[in-house]
């Protein structure tokens, strides 16, 4: 069974200042001195949670891209995290997954948080994407994505369950931060993976404060790290091992419904 190392970033961010948020997590990735090969960024971590994608969206080959690619060759890891990205006539809320090789996969945000505007200038996704690394299929989420079991549920088949962790980034306000850290541990247990949930600190262009409590938690539900409020890098070492002796010992995956999503399309990337 093969171990994978994730490093969280729980930042503030500068609002709707791309240069400034770039210049700024590049120093805290260059700061990672433990052994890293995943490296996971808020949502819309190069502006903070928008509703201006007209002045602030960029194709998939603009700067932040770029960096992304740059900065995941140069450290020879997986970057990810959500940018707001112009593809056509749309603009998504879109997280993309970065391999070291300038390989990419991404992630458009089906559920689009209506109770903040998002659903009026954002286009919805309607293809997950679970990512394989070393042996681990991870599936990729964005923030309000969380509220909808059904998008992150297992669907299994004989060979088990189809997933291993849920990586969910996000700018999670902390006036509803019970829900988030509910969510996360249930997502954990329901589904019996890992989940790592990467939020943002402080006050937004809106004054709106989030207050991180970005976590890792194991599929039994227990919480591996929790850090609230303050800005934070944090890098762990998770077993797949682990993973599979849950769902040997508790095999509750074998009595779960059976369901279809339309539309839904399983998309990879291999490290």
């Amino acid at each position: 069974m093969s171990s994978l190392s994730f490093s969280i970033i729980q930042s503030s961010l500068y609002w709707e200042d791309k240069t400034a948020n770039l210049q700024m997590f590049e120093e805290k990735i260059n700061s990672i001195k433990e052994k890293t090969e995943i490296v996971v960024l808020p949502e819309m971590f190069s502006t903070g949670f928008s509703m201006r994608p007209e002045a602030l969206a960029e194709n998939m080959d603009g700067s932040s891209v770029q960096w992304m690619k740059g900065m995941a060759a140069q450290k020879k890891i997986i970057l990810t995290g959500s940018l707001i990205i112009q593809d056509g006539d749309h603009f998504y809320n879109r997280l993309l997954w970065v391999l070291p090789n300038g390989e990419l996969g991404y992630y458009d945000k089906r559920h689009r948080f209506a109770f903040a505007g998002e659903d009026q200038y954002y286009t919805a996704g309607n293809k997950r994407l679970i990512a394989q690394v070393k042996g681990w299929r991870i599936n990729l989420q964005i923030c309000y994505d969380l509220r909808f079991p059904v998008w992150a549920r297992q669907q299994t088949n004989e060979q088990g369950p189809e997933f291993d962790a849920i990586i969910y980034v996000a700018n999670w306000p902390e006036r509803r931060s019970h829900a988030w850290k509910t969510l996360l541990t249930a997502r954990a247990i329901e589904n019996q993976s890992y989940v790592i949930g990467v939020n943002r600190v402080g006050n937004d262009g809106n004054n709106i404060y989030h207050s991180g409590n970005s976590m890792v938690i194991d599929p039994l539900g227990e919480v591996l790290y929790h850090k609230e409020h303050d800005e934070d890098i944090f890098s762990i070492t998770l077993q797949k091992e682990s993973v599979e002796n849950v769902r040997s010992r508790f095999p509750f995956w074998k009595d779960a419904d059976s369901f279809y999503i339309t539309q839904d399309q399983r998309q990879g990337t291999e490290k």
